[in-house]
């Protein structure tokens, strides 16, 4: 069956509709989202599947589900409502004023130093609102796959989709171990000693994992892995409850809290990788990402490193 326009793509409102239940996963969800009724949000959706022609999701125990047709839809309908954005932003702009919607999705390590630099952009443009989507790598692969972002922060970018990008920050990985542990008191910790401590290693998926994984494969060591942690904060406080050491971003140590403590020095650390912020080659920035990718290319990294002086480990 052909898709006309006029005929068959349905209304914006039933777009937006489509990847409010999209994004949250749920009907209720984007209900309360929209501020819109349950079945208001399924009759919409029951129009539109009767346009495109085929089901659109479907409901498995408490989840949606999304068709094939579904996720194309939502693809479609992401790229139709962005376009009317940035027409909507360069309208704006025109006169001097930007507004908008800026979207960023970034990995789970990003986030401590993501407001630092949201927080200086949304005082010059007051009238932008951001939408920030936190997520571990493999999250924020699917996003970016789907093109729902501007902007997309990993620190080790997938290599199977065709994106542009910038270097913007250096991520060094470090040691950690409670303050208390025997080895803060020794000049020098071996890769050796470390591999035999009782490790707390994050989940799989995530980029911090990815890059410990590949350095002991690299120099031919194995953790002793313990417990496997969903979240950087989790580990800390494992870690300071002497359940035993890690290694994490030094920005998770900086920007969000050490007390209780203390970085290794060993050897062979810090891992070293870099930040970068991505966007699809297919994908032209909207006005206002384009104003915050200058704003992080002219003075993000000098913000940083500021706020980096002022929390040492």
């Amino acid at each position: 069956m052909s898709l006309r326009l006029q005929a068959h793509l349905g209304t914006l409102r039933q777009m937006e509709i489509l990847l409010a239940v999209y994004d949250s996963g749920s009907v209720s969800g984007a209900a309360e989202t929209l501020h819109l009724t349950q079945p208001t949000i399924s009759m919409q959706l029951k129009k539109l599947a009767d346009v495109i022609g085929f089901p659109l999701y479907n409901i498995v125990g408490r989840k949606v589900v999304f068709t094939e047709a579904g996720l194309e839809v939502v693809k479609s309908a992401t790229e139709i409502l962005d376009s009317f954005a940035r027409l909507e932003m360069s309208l704006s702009d025109m006169g001097e004023l930007k507004s908008g919607t800026l979207r960023l999705a970034v990995v789970t390590t990003s986030k401590y130093f993501i407001p630092h630099l949201l927080g200086p952009f949304c005082e010059r443009y007051p009238n932008v609102a951001v939408q920030l989507n936190v997520g571990n790598r493999q999250q924020i692969i699917e996003r970016l796959k789907q093109g729902i972002d501007d902007f997309y922060v990993f620190s080790h970018p997938p290599g199977d989709i065709n994106t542009e990008s910038i270097e913007f920050f250096n991520n060094p990985l470090v040691a950690i171990a409670p303050e208390n542990h025997p080895f803060v008191s020794q000049e020098g910790v071996s890769l050796a000693e470390l591999c035999e401590a009782p490790f707390l290693m994050r989940e799989n998926g995530s980029g911090t994992r990815l890059a410990i994984e590949r350095f002991m494969a690299k120099q031919g060591v194995k953790l002793n892995v313990k417990m496997t942690i969903e979240s950087n904060e989790a580990i800390k406080h494992s870690v300071m409850s002497g359940l035993g050491v890690s290694i994490l971003s030094a920005h998770t140590l900086a920007f969000g809290g050490n007390t209780g403590l203390a970085q290794l020095n060993v050897k062979e650390l810090p891992i070293n990788s870099n930040w970068y912020f991505l966007w699809l080659k297919s994908k032209r920035p909207s006005a206002i990402a384009q104003a915050f990718l200058t704003h992080v290319e002219s003075e993000g990294r000098e913000m940083l490193l500021t706020e980096l002086a002022k929390h040492k480990l």
